[in-house]
């Protein structure tokens, strides 16, 4: 089967600057986001997959190395099935979590030695002394432009695979212990001869620790991780966006027999704002003002992500000017400084008029000698030649 496009799962040519990328990145994943599409699986995958592309071709050398090798840059290395209770593997276990914690979006093979892009990336899945590293996990967040302007903090709730409590981890039943593997020997790797080339692969029975615990415990069935519900507060900086990621270290899955826990990335993405449109660390929008007082000028006030501001217009304002209101935009995450935002002001033309304003107008008109010349002089001397 062939794989999928990163360019076309994002919608952009594959000359499109990092700025285009991060603005389809952004309306893909609200039109894909599980909170907007409850129970669609196939919005889930898609969701997963434009993630996956994002991550990818946002960062100059993983998109460098997918233009010169494709998706095949990014597949996970050795490809062994992790062994009977694993979680995420093919013996049974395996959870999701319906927030879109997922780990096989990165191409996260199980087992000791084969890990995916993900453990490439961020260092999860390794051994330590016949231990093995918990997997890093993804939490996919979405919120508001007015929490990304301010920051917060706020509660997300998750399932991963814990230390079973009845064991402390280990694997072996309280009162039990662990023992030398009988298939590798201690070894935690296995060699197959096939003709003049010899394979290693991790040993299938103890996962590469070497040891398999000698009565398993009942609760966790020696895997010494079992799959709970957690909760965890985390804190979400001002001048965040979509694409941006926040790592809590240790929230990811426990380790196995020592193992180091691995880390919870989570993933934000920022909704759309129905006056708002975020450029950078600035913002724009655009007012509607009534034609008189384009005509005459005066003061309005307009609506901005920290409150009210007020905005003087000069008389004599032309449709589409653009002004800036200083600071007013979106923090910068480096500190010590913030955006603009940017207010352009669409001219609204009346579109009916009562008997004494079609009155007052007339006499405008009359008075100003609109009537005999509807249209600007200078517009006049450019177009004279054509009538």
């Amino acid at each position: 089967m062939a794989k999928d496009d990163y360019y076309e799962l994002l919608g952009v040519e594959k000359t499109a600057t990092a700025e285009e990328m991060k603005k389809a990145y952004r309306k893909k994943a609200v039109q894909f986001h599980p909170d907007k599409n409850p129970g669609n699986k196939e919005a889930e995958e898609m969701f997963k997959k434009v993630s996956h592309a994002y991550e990818v071709l946002s960062d100059a050398d993983k998109r460098a190395a997918y233009d010169r090798y494709g998706a095949a840059a990014f597949e996970g290395g050795g490809g062994v099935p992790r062994g009977p209770g694993g979680f995420g593997g093919a013996g049974g276990g395996g959870f999701h979590d319906p927030f879109d914690i997922f780990r096989e979006v990165f191409g996260q093979q199980g087992g000791g030695g084969g890990g995916g892009i993900f453990e490439e990336m961020f260092g999860g899945g390794g051994a330590r002394d016949g231990g093995r590293d918990g997997a890093d996990l993804r939490y996919d967040l979405e919120i508001t432009l007015e929490e990304a302007a301010r920051g917060l903090e706020k509660e997300i709730s998750f399932r991963k695979a814990m230390a079973c409590e009845r064991c402390d981890g280990s694997g072996a039943e309280p009162g039990s212990r662990r023992v030398t593997c009988p298939t590798c020997r201690g070894a935690g790797q296995i060699r197959r001869s096939g003709g003049i080339i010899t394979f290693t692969q991790t040993c299938p029975t103890c996962g590469g620790a070497g040891t398999k615990v000698d009565k398993p415990c009942t609760a966790c069935r020696g895997e010494g991780r079992v799959a709970k519900n957690t909760k965890l507060n985390v804190r979400i900086p001002p001048g965040v966006d979509t694409g941006s990621r926040l790592r809590s270290t240790g929230n990811g899955e426990a380790g196995m027999a020592g193992g180091q826990n691995g880390d919870l990335y989570i993933v934000l993405a920022v909704k759309e704002h129905e006056l708002f449109e975020r450029q950078g660390e600035d913002l724009f929008c655009e007012i509607p003002i009534k034609f008189t007082l384009a005509t005459l000028g005066g003061p309005i006030e307009v609506p901005t992500l920290f409150g009210k501001a007020s905005l003087k217009i000069p008389p004599a304002t032309p449709s589409g000017t653009t002004f800036r209101l200083r600071s007013k935009g979106m923090p910068s995450l480096r500190g010590g400084h913030q955006g603009d935002q940017l207010v352009r002001v669409q001219v609204e033309v009346p579109q009916s008029l009562t008997a004494e304003q079609r009155k007052i107008l007339e006499e405008f008109a009359r008075v100003s000698g609109d009537a005999a010349e509807p249209t600007s002089k200078t517009f006049f001397e450019k177009a004279k030649k054509f009538f």
